[in-house]
């Protein structure tokens, strides 16, 4: 304990961020009730400031670190509650940015400084909505230790970024014609070609085309009623996934030249490995279709782009939102409309003209 400009200061050791640091803090005003460091009013204020501090280095070190949490609790935590294609996105998520910016601290150590410190270096070089995905996943780990007693609160509540997020990139999509190139591309390939015609025709997420059985199809319809993820079966993203679909000519064709080759099977998954399980639809779509699209010229822009072609082309051709909703199976139509209808641009040089026309038209 020293005095300076009429205080008490007291000066001790604590670890920040596993660092043992010196730090000297304020303990009360000189005044004629605490008018010197032994008199008994400075030495109990002194006790007590000293046993919360005490109390709190107590708690760091028997606090977990951050890793172990994610590794022994919150991982598992999540494998039990959530999808697998979102603990498949944590885990991507953790590997990439968490860990090494965590590392072995401890959770009762990390502080919104230092998260807001993080948030904003990665500001450069990771888009808003990728940004938001890792900060989300830090504030429900944070969150469920908070929970679980081992922070008193979450410290993600109060970091910020301390710049512009970067605004996200415009999702792809495939036009008609460049969706009619893949499929004569993939003409060989009646499995390639039934993948492609499933996303771009029929908008089905990989996962619910990984999932498809030859139960599922009929002559005339596909009914859509499980995903897999990572090689295991499961339900639908939501509820309302769940469908029958008509099967119309672009993808039938195409499913029964594959039904053929297969055999004509009457069971089992209409995509399998060589063990009967399904099939990597990623590292299918990177070993099959991209090396042949690549080689005949033909644009590649992603299974997800073929389910957004689907809701945009039939919008246009019909005119209504509402068909391409209920074809991806979207439980709130402003999905559809803000994330998978793209805009059409000719659509203002045509309704400019009709503008036009109307104009010139007589009363």
């Amino acid at each position: 304990m020293f005095e300076k400009s009429n205080h008490f200061y007291v000066r001790y050791y604590t670890t920040v961020d596993s660092v043992r640091k010196q730090k000297a803090e304020p303990l009360c005003e000189k005044d004629d009730k605490r008018h010197s460091k032994k008199c008994k009013a400075v030495r109990l204020k002194l006790d007590e400031f000293m046993l919360k501090v005490n109390s709190r280095e107590e708690t760091s070190s028997d606090s977990p670190t951050v890793t172990e949490f994610w590794t022994g609790t919150y991982l598992p935590f999540a494998e039990k509650h959530l999808r697998a294609s979102t603990v498949s996105s944590y885990k991507d998520l953790w590997q990439r940015h968490l860990k090494p910016h965590l590392g072995s601290l401890r959770l009762t150590e990390y502080r919104p400084v230092r998260a807001t410190a993080f948030l904003t270096k990665l500001s450069e070089s990771l888009g808003r909505n990728a940004l938001n995905h890792v900060r989300s996943l830090m504030s429900g780990v944070f969150s469920h230790a908070a929970a679980l007693g081992h922070v008193e609160h979450n410290p993600m509540r109060d970091a910020k970024i301390l710049a512009k997020t970067k605004a996200p990139a415009n999702s792809p999509h495939y036009s008609l014609a460049e969706l009619a190139s893949i499929m004569a591309a993939l003409s060989d390939d009646p499995s390639a070609q039934t993948v492609m015609a499933l996303a771009g025709f029929l908008g089905l997420r990989p996962s619910e085309i990984t999932g498809l059985r030859w139960e599922d199809c009929s002559e005339h319809s596909l009914h859509i009623q499980r995903a897999v993820l990572s090689g295991i079966a499961g339900p639908t993203k939501t509820p309302e996934s769940v469908a029958v679909l008509p099967l119309i000519s672009p993808v039938a064709i195409p499913l029964a030249a594959w039904r053929k080759k297969c055999g004509d099977p009457t069971e089992g998954w209409v995509f399998q490995n060589r063990k009967g399980k399904p099939i990597d639809i990623r590292e299918f779509c990177r070993g099959r279709i991209r090396p042949t699209l690549a080689k005949k010229g033909a644009a590649w822009k992603g299974l997800y782009a073929g389910r957004r072609t689907a809701a945009t082309v039939l919008t246009q051709l019909t005119g209504n939102p509402i068909a391409a909703s209920q074809l991806l199976r979207h439980r709130n139509m402003s999905v559809t409309m803000t994330a998978y209808i793209k805009a059409d641009r000719s659509a203002l040089a045509g309704g400019l003209k009709m503008l036009e026309a109307a104009t010139q038209e007589g009363p």
